[in-house]
C-alpha cells in the first residue's frame, strides 16, 4: 500500500482560508438571493396535483396567476415508476391559499387541461406560529447532538486530552454543516426537513472519519511517547489517509446515484438530499483531515507551552 507524508499541519492554514472564501460567498449569495425556506419552516401552503401526459409549465401558469396574486413556486415531478406526474404550488410565509381560491383554481385547471385527468393529489398549509416552533426544535435536536459529540469524544479519547479532541471534532463539524448550508442556498434549494436529516447525517458520518483519525493518534502515542506532537497528529492521519478517501468515494458514489436519478424524474426531495449530502461528505473527509488534527495540535502545544511557563 502507498505510504503517504503529507504535512497536515502546515496545510491547515490554505485549508482555513479556502472554506472562509467559501463562507464569504455564501453570506454573500444569501444576502443577494435569500435563503428558501420550505413552509415547515417559514409557514405558508402547497397544493399539488397529479395529471397524465404532457403540460407545459407556462400554460399551468397562466391559470394559477388568475388565482394567486401572490409569490409563489410552481415544480413538476414525476415518480420513479413513472406512473405519476404532479405539479405543486407553493406560497411561503404568511401567504395562506384559501379553500375557495383552491377550488375555484383546481375547476380552472381540470376545464383548461380536459385531456390531462388532472386531480388534486395533496393540499397543505402551515401557520407561521407552527413552523417556528419546529424549526427550534430542529435547531434543538442538532445542538443537543453537538453536545453529545463532545461529550462522547472526551470521554472516549481523555487520555489524549479529551475535552480538546472533542471541541476540535465540533469545530470541523461545524464547517461541514455550515458547507452544507450555503450549498442549499447557491443551488437555490429548500432548507427543509430533508437538510436536516443531511446535518445529522453529516455529524455521524464525518465524527466517525475524526475519532478513526484520534483512535490512530491514541494507538501512536502509547507505543511512541515521546514523538512530537505535531508529527504525532501527521504519522497517524498519514496511515488512515486511505481509508477516509474510499470510504468517501464508495458513499459519493452512491449518493451521486439518488442526484443523476432525482434529476432524471424531477424528484425535488431527493435533489434536495442527496446535493448537500455529496458537498457534505466531501466537506466531512477534507476536515477530518485537515482541519479536526491540526487544530488539536494548535490546543495541545499551547496547552503544553503554558504547562512549562
Amino acid at each position: 500500500m502507498r505510504k503517504f507524508n503529507i504535512d497536515f499541519n502546515k496545510a491547515l492554514k490554505p485549508v482555513l482560508l479556502v472554506y472562509i472564501a467559501i463562507f464569504v460567498i455564501g453570506i454573500i449569495w444569501s444576502v443577494i438571493f435569500g435563503v428558501k425556506l420550505d413552509i415547515n419552516f417559514s409557514g405558508g401552503a402547497k397544493v399539488s396535483y397529479s395529471y397524465t401526459g404532457e403540460i407545459a409549465t407556462k400554460d399551468i401558469e397562466t391559470i394559477v396567476d388568475k388565482h394567486i396574486k401572490k409569490e409563489y413556486s410552481l415544480s413538476q415531478s414525476t415518480s420513479l415508476a413513472g406512473d405519476t406526474q404532479t405539479f405543486e404550488i407553493a406560497l411561503s410565509g404568511k401567504n395562506a391559499l384559501s379553500a375557495k381560491t383552491q377550488e375555484a383554481m383546481t375547476k380552472d385547471l381540470v376545464a383548461k387541461f380536459k385531456d390531462n385527468k388532472i386531480e388534486l393529489y395533496n393540499s397543505n398549509s402551515v401557520s407561521p406560529t407552527i413552523a417556528g416552533s419546529f424549526f427550534a426544535k430542529s435547531l434543538v435536536a442538532v445542538l443537543i447532538t453537538a453536545v453529545l459529540v463532545v461529550i462522547y469524544v472526551g470521554i472516549r479519547f481523555r487520555k489524549i486530552g479529551g475535552v480538546s479532541a472533542g471541541i476540535t471534532a465540533l469545530v470541523s463539524l461545524v464547517f461541514d454543516v455550515l458547507i452544507t448550508f450555503f450549498v442549499c442556498v447557491i443551488f437555490g434549494l429548500q432548507i427543509d426537513s430533508n437538510y436536516i436529516a443531511v446535518v445529522l447525517t453529516m455529524l455521524g458520518y464525518s465524527l466517525n472519519d475524526t475519532i478513526v483519525i484520534y483512535d490512530r493518534i491514541r494507538e501512536n502515542r502509547k507505543y511512541n511517547p515521546d514523538m512530537e506532537i505535531g508529527e504525532l497528529v501527521n504519522t497517524s492521519v498519514n496511515t488512515v489517509i486511505i481509508r477516509n478517501i474510499v470510504t468517501t468515494a464508495t458513499t459519493l458514489l452512491a449518493v451521486t446515484t439518488i442526484i443523476v436519478v432525482s434529476e432524471i424524474f424531477g424528484l425535488t426531495s431527493l435533489r434536495t438530499f442527496a446535493i448537500p449530502m455529496v458537498f457534505g461528505l466531501l466537506s466531512g473527509a477534507v476536515s477530518s483531515l485537515f482541519v479536526s488534527g491540526p487544530l488539536w495540535v494548535i490546543w495541545r502545544r499551547r496547552r503544553i507551552a503554558k504547562g512549562k511557563k
